[in-house]
């Protein structure tokens, strides 16, 4: 398309815009303009360099722009695929780590407190890889992201970490190779933007997390009985959905009687449902919800909600039982989102407790809270449920 006026001619060429200026003024006004004309041909090559093209900008452009750089805004993609993805750089890193330092000071072998070290200390690179990772950011982009996580985690904790590398990877995304130096601008893009989102927020959502972390834990002891039954059910149903109960719990700071309310109802998920769906997955899917997730049987309760009951149930019973009374069970942040997981949550529990108690009550404690009462309460639901029609065999068999 060729455009006249009176002393240019804009051309649209090839999604560019190329302007072509004329070697004498224009005396004809109207539609045919002076020739001949010279192209301009620094603007021409300055805007095929610089724009790649240039398209006006449209609710459909940006659409198409988006979907080509696979940027999904969603509450999907940012508070369950990042926030998910978070479990897996946390137990990479810092949650490993912590089981190394204890058994090197339970064994006094100096090589796990060596790797307990290191491990901590890849904290935030772990977290900034595993949420640029969720978000399907290019190889640059990834790799950038370790530095943002470090940033991050140090200026605003875990969620820091999340909020900074959410917006570094999307930018990053975003500009990954539109230019002929993208090794160059990809990760410089994706760092400044991820460091100063870090300095900027880090430090305020950092205070915001801690001081709501305390105001839970306060009322906790408080009120241990009703917050026993809130935090225990929330945290619980947290560790089932497709998010992470372990990131909640470390960056609410979440320990105490609060952490011991949230690891029974994180228990009485996993063991609940291993238990009730034995029937039908056998050993290796006690194994799989019992030691792994509970997360396994979403698809189950997408189809039939029901079946989600008794181990909730369960959960607010034991919540302030647990945490009341002679048994006052605590934990750490680190270990009170984990459940049974890789038993993560029971030798947390067990580091907690054992400074004040016999090690030989906190494991039966453990035993108790951790195993048989959930099992326990969560079938005796389960089988009343089932009598009245509510729930029917097979509806807890796994997929996969």
């Amino acid at each position: 398309m060729v455009e006249y006026g009176n002393c240019f001619t804009r051309q649209i060429f090839n999604n560019a815009v190329l302007f072509t200026l004329p070697l004498k003024a224009c005396s004809k006004p109207g539609p045919v303009c002076c020739l001949p004309f010279r192209p301009c041909s620094v603007i021409v090559r300055q805007f095929k360099i610089f724009t790649g093209g240039f398209t006006p900008m449209n609710s459909q452009t940006v659409k198409d722009f988006l979907k080509r750089k696979q940027i999904n805004i969603s509450v999907q993609t940012y508070l369950i695929d990042a926030l998910g993805a978070m479990a897996f750089g946390l137990f990479a890193s810092l949650l490993i780590g912590t089981i190394f330092g204890t058994l090197g000071e339970k064994t006094g072998l100096e090589i796990f407190n060596t790797i307990a070290v290191y491990a901590k200390g890849a904290t935030g690179a772990a977290l900034g890889v595993s949420i640029a990772y969720a978000l399907k950011a290019p190889q640059l982009v990834i790799f950038s992201a370790a530095t943002v996580g470090i940033a991050g985690n140090e200026l605003g904790g875990p969620v820091g970490a999340l909020v900074a590398t959410i917006i570094a990877a999307e930018v990053g995304k975003a500009v990954s190779k539109e230019t002929r130096v993208d090794i160059l601008v990809t990760p410089g893009v994706t760092i400044i933007f991820g460091v100063l989102t870090a300095q900027f927020i880090g430090p305020g959502v950092s205070a915001f997390m801690t001081a709501f972390g305390d105001l839970v834990k306060t009322a906790t002891v408080m009120q241990p009985f009703f917050m026993g039954i809130v935090v225990s059910a929330l945290i619980g149903i947290a560790l089932t959905l497709p998010i992470s109960s372990a990131a909640i719990c470390i960056m609410l700071s979440l320990d105490g009687l609060a952490g011991g309310a949230a690891t029974a109802g994180c228990c009485a998920q996993m063991i609940g449902f291993a238990v009730l769906s034995y029937r039908e997955n056998g050993f290796g899917g006690l194994l799989a919800q019992g030691l792994g997730t509970s997360m396994l049987q979403i698809p189950n309760i997408m189809k039939r909600p029901l079946i989600w009951l008794p181990p909730t149930l369960a959960s607010a019973i034991l919540g302030p039982i647990a945490i009341i009374g002679p048994f006052h069970m605590t934990n750490n942040a680190t270990g009170s989102g984990m459940g049974t997981s890789g038993l993560v949550g029971q030798i947390m529990t067990y580091q907690t407790m054992v400074a004040t108690e016999s090690p030989v009550l906190v494991i039966l404690k453990i035993v108790v809270f951790h195993f048989l009462l959930p099992g326990l309460l969560s079938y005796v639901i389960y089988r009343g449920m089932r009598n009245m029609g509510y729930i029917k065999d097979g509806q807890m068999k796994l997929s996969v």
